[in-house]
């Protein structure tokens, strides 16, 4: 019995990632964790969930720039410290022109949470705001390593 349930614990899928904004709403997230999902974030699609965001996360603090190249959707650009403080808001329209411009924050952020556009204002989060994530590998930083 004890087997059948530790091969049930390694069979399910972990739970998903998760951000908590100021007012107390949850937003599920996609992770774009690597080099690849970077570069491609939320290009192509059509459309996002209203209770859903895709996070990127970085190894260090930078000036993480970003463009809407062949992106579809208008979204809020939300820069974030390594611990989850927010940095700096944008909201961001669609490039259909080249060259496409870019968006950076005032200041070197750790990670990116893009969302639809108005989502960040509705439910609280603006620069100085404390984001809380869940079941996010590596994120927000734990004291003393960053």
């Amino acid at each position: 019995m004890l087997e059948l349930l530790l091969a049930l614990a390694l069979a399910s899928p972990p739970p998903p990632a998760v951000c908590t904004a100021p007012d107390g709403t949850r937003l599920r997230l996609e992770l774009a964790s690597t080099p690849d999902e970077h570069a491609r974030g939320l290009m192509y699609r059509d459309v996002l969930a209203a209770d859903s965001g895709m996070l990127f996360v970085f190894d260090q603090d930078g000036r993480l720039s970003f463009w809407m190249k062949d992106t579809i959707i208008p979204l809020d650009m939300v820069w974030l410290t390594a611990t989850g403080e927010v940095v700096d808001v944008k909201t961001v329209q669609p490039c259909r022109i080249d060259p496409c411009p870019t968006y950076a924050a005032v200041r070197p952020a750790r990670a990116v949470l893009e969302l639809n556009a108005g989502i960040a204002a509705k439910h609280g989060i603006v620069p100085g705001a404390k984001l809380g994530f869940e079941h996010v590998p590596g994120y927000p930083v734990p004291a003393g390593t960053r």
